[in-house]
């Protein structure tokens, strides 16, 4: 079920939305190989009506299961939107879509959790790599591949100004 909230509950008072949006809602499996997000995003927000906008705003969390980009190991990484705002016009060229006089948050919360995740995930920012990953195949290449021929430029570089 998407994050969703009617707009006659605004008129009132604030709005206080607290719970966990399933992973499906999100979309959010496949995007990366090495980045598979944990079964739920947490969510706290507060909802306000402020003139003819809506202002969400709080915090968000989620838990990938991570590869390391350089070794492969699996680590597990947090991400944390502390102060997550949305502001979302309800007049104007700008204004969002209502269904039955509903806002749905979960596209919005889908870009930016997906602007927090890691491009290279490293388990820590000093990996080392896999142990001899690319120091054999270099040796082995250099053995086993014939000497470079000499081409028009090895012969200019001969020459001596």
């Amino acid at each position: 079920m998407p994050l969703t909230f009617n707009l006659r509950h605004l008129d009132d008072e604030d709005l206080e939305l607290t719970g966990q949006l399933p992973l499906s809602e999100l979309e959010l499996d496949g995007l990366d190989d090495l980045i598979h997000p944990g079964p739920a995003l947490d969510y706290d927000l507060i909802v306000q009506k402020i003139e003819d906008a809506i202002l969400a705003q709080g915090r968000l969390e989620i838990t990938l299961n991570c590869e390391c980009s350089r070794c492969l190991k699996l680590f597990k990484h947090n991400v944390l939107l502390e102060n997550w705002a949305v502001h979302l016009a309800l007049k104007g060229d700008e204004k969002i879509t209502l269904n039955n006089d509903c806002v749905d948050l979960t596209p919005y919360i889908r870009e930016d959790i997906l602007l927090e995740f890691p491009q290279h995930p490293l388990c820590k920012p000093d990996c080392a790599e896999l142990p001899n990953r690319g120091k054999t195949s270099a040796k082995k290449a250099s053995k086993t591949s014939p000497a470079p021929k000499a081409t028009d430029w090895t012969e200019l570089d001969k020459l001596k100004f």
